[in-house]
């Protein structure tokens, strides 16, 4: 940055009196590279660490190779209890930065005009920094539920950590009430989203020279056969639905993403690999749609692979799966959230949370978070200042709820 825009920079910082209680919190963590491909175990250890100083017990769930983690940590109620209450949940990770022009070092955080600059800053980090800088009023309360901390890895490739915090938390019967998770919404409630489902096909077929094409079998043609069906699948879900309006794309969308195959130009390819989503409307069953994708590689264009060579062959995988989540208003989280922002409007979105796994798990759910959701991803990510603020402000409201006085004697 420029010394003109440095000074410019400074100049519009506002006085420390004017800042959100939570941005040493936020800026801490968003400090800490924790893109996915990177382990995020420091950032747990450092939650873990400031949660033990201040007697909170944590539970640490490990990936295989040990460099990722969850952290789930309880605030009991007053009587001690550990079981029932409202989970605050988050994702640690982040999206990478690679090939992105920021005007700032995406891992020092900068407060410009307002707004708080950083990957992460409001894809996630803002709610978790928030929702940790309240923990000393969380202790300070009479609480008459606990308040649970759920803090997941690689939330941003699939959705991969958090199912490993839910399971041992399942064993342990912890049985929470319902679950905040806090994604960019601009405090919000968010009740619905998509499902998300990501597969690997690789085609199989036999390599040749150019010249003596019919002695060979094609992967890269198939492949787009294939490609194509799945293009073809998207287009009826658009033209025909089902729909749902709620939602900003009101129907179940899909896509190839990314292929790759062959090694010259004068070769007939012998193996073809692409990967595709499919973001499924969370009434919709995702195994059924998968079902009409297979069936077609299977019965449509291995048989006349086959025919041309005995060779082909077409194989997935699935590479993650995260359900969709449709909340219903009656549950009790709901109603918390929609009481606590004074905002009964319905909000279904396209991308995919945590939130649904939780609610898979009998956790009902809802999605309630700082930031707006088209600053993440980004270069020069941001989350307001004045997010932030309200953030805290909903979550002090929240803490006041849960307390013995606040909550009506059974």
């Amino acid at each position: 940055m420029s010394s003109v825009a440095a000074a410019s920079a400074q100049t519009a910082t506002p006085s420390s009196a004017d800042l959100p209680a939570s941005l040493p919190w936020v800026e801490r963590l968003v400090s800490m590279d924790t893109v996915s491909r990177n382990p995020n175990l420091a950032l747990i250890e450092v939650v873990r660490d400031d949660l033990r100083a201040r007697g909170v017990e944590t539970t640490i769930t490990h990936d295989q190779s040990g460099k990722w983690a969850n952290l789930f940590a309880t605030l009991p109620a007053h009587d001690g209890t550990t079981h029932g209450g409202i989970v605050l949940s988050g994702h640690t990770d982040v999206v990478p930065v690679d090939g992105q022009q920021w005007d700032s070092d995406p891992f020092r955080p900068e407060i410009r005009d307002g707004l708080l600059y950083g990957r992460g800053t409001c894809d996630m980090k803002g709610f978790i920094g928030a929702a940790l800088s309240l923990v000393p009023l969380m202790q300070q309360t009479k609480l008459a539920k606990p308040i649970h901390f759920a803090l997941s890895f690689d939330e941003e490739v699939g959705c991969a950590g958090a199912p490993l915090m839910i399971e041992e938390l399942v064993k342990r019967g912890v049985a929470p009430e319902g679950c905040i998770v806090g994604e960019p919404t601009s405090m919000r409630p968010v009740i619905a989203h998509k499902g998300i489902n990501t597969y690997r096909c690789c085609v199989r077929g036999q390599a040749a020279h150019s010249s003596l094409t019919p002695r060979g079998l094609n992967a890269i043609e198939y492949a787009a056969r294939l490609i194509c069906h799945i293009r073809d699948l998207a287009d009826q879900f658009r033209a025909q639905g089902p729909f749902d309006e709620l939602f900003d794309v009101p129907f179940t969308t899909a896509q190839t993403s990314t292929i790759e195959g062959g090694n010259a130009i004068n070769t007939v390819p012998a193996e073809c690999r692409f990967d595709f989503e499919f973001r499924n409307l969370p009434t919709l069953d995702p195994d059924a749609i998968f079902a009409r994708i297979e069936q077609y590689a299977r019965e449509t264009l291995l048989p006349k692979m086959q025919r041309e060579h005995a060779v082909g062959a077409i194989e997935f995988t699935k590479l993650a799966s995260a359900p969709g989540l449709d909340a219903t208003e009656q549950a009790a989280v709901t109603q918390l959230v929609r009481a606590l922002t004074a905002d009964d409007t319905r909000r279904k979105v396209a991308y995919g949370t945590e939130a649904g796994l939780f609610a898979r798990a009998g956790i009902p759910s809802v999605i309630c978070g700082p930031g707006d959701i088209q600053q993440a991803h980004k270069a020069n990510e941001f989350v307001a200042l004045e997010q932030l603020g309200a953030c805290e402000d909903f979550l002090r409201k929240f803490v006041h709820g849960m307390s013995v006085d606040a909550l009506p004697r059974q």
